[in-house]
């Protein structure tokens, strides 16, 4: 009986990203709205598996018990770049998730991602990141910059992305343990859809907010706690739960850390301007 899987499992990162600014400046005709934001990614990441499979058929035996596998991003990842390739290959993919839900760090985004490029690579598909970051596209706005795998500022719905280096920080993120609903940010009758479009040099001298922390405040008196308990400097990522805090050194950020309220999680990490996904993918031959 010919065996089903093809060689060893692929093992990759699915890469955190923080929204150090967040801004609406319109909609489009279609009711999506223009963004401006600046994606920048953390050492912190979710842990993707990844075993040809030689049956054609695209399984997910692990993952996210909150997530059918029919609705998994990773799922339609797989399925959309075989219908895209025409490959007869099939994939096991086993998700090891640490990465929050409704937190606002991206991580089905990234998910979805690390396979479109994961199997590129292991199907032989030999598309390039602008054709994955298409597909991408197609899957969620976030996907293309997780495919680029590079600090960008990001405009559109998110896609139109222009590589930036930014300083690279330490940084304490908080998850409330509670999960943001998107698109009931979206649909708020609060929201702020009408900023100015800038620069990065705003960014720089701070001059920017997240247009959805005063409704997250309003609506998850969780999230409200804990940006009291941080303090001034707490800025909200995505349409997300999380926190995050800037420290220029991992010791104060640990401090942080180590001070939690048990009622919530969090993590230190530091910042890359290369995900750490394109890291490890560059390393293999």
């Amino acid at each position: 009986m010919e065996n089903t899987f093809l060689g060893a499992p692929l093992i990759l990162p699915a890469p955190a990203k923080l929204n150090l600014f967040l801004h609406i400046t319109g909609r489009r005709a279609d009711g999506y709205h223009l963004l401006q934001t600046l994606f920048q990614f953390l050492d912190y990441s979710d842990e993707i598996s990844l075993q040809v499979r030689t049956d054609g058929r695209i399984t997910r035996p692990l993952g996210s018990p909150l997530v059918l596998e029919n609705d998994d991003l990773v799922v339609k990842a797989a399925r959309l770049l075989q219908a895209e390739t025409g490959s007869k290959l099939g994939v096991e993919i086993k998700v090891h998730k640490k990465l929050p839900m409704g937190g606002g760090l991206g991580g089905g985004s990234s998910d979805a991602a690390t396979v479109l490029l994961g199997l590129n690579k292991l199907w032989n598909c030999k598309l390039s990141l602008s054709s994955l970051a298409a597909l991408g596209l197609r899957l969620g706005a976030d996907v293309p910059v997780f495919v680029h795998g590079h600090a960008a500022w990001a405009e559109g719905v998110g896609e139109q992305l222009e590589p930036v280096v930014i300083p690279e920080k330490w940084y304490f993120v908080l998850h409330p343990n509670v999960h943001v609903s998107t698109p009931e940010l979206f649909s708020s009758q609060g929201l702020t859809r009408d900023c100015k479009p800038i620069r990065i040099a705003a960014f720089l001298a701070e001059q920017t907010t997240n247009v959805f922390e005063p409704i997250v405040r309003r609506n998850y008196p969780e999230v409200a706690k804990a940006f009291e308990w941080l303090g001034i400097k707490a800025k909200l990522t995505g349409s997300g739960a999380c926190l995050f805090v800037e420290f220029d050194d991992e010791k104060s950020a640990q401090i942080i850390a180590k001070n939690l309220p048990k009622q919530w999680s969090g993590f230190v990490a530091k910042s890359r301007c290369k995900s750490t996904l394109h890291e490890k993918l560059n390393t293999l031959s």
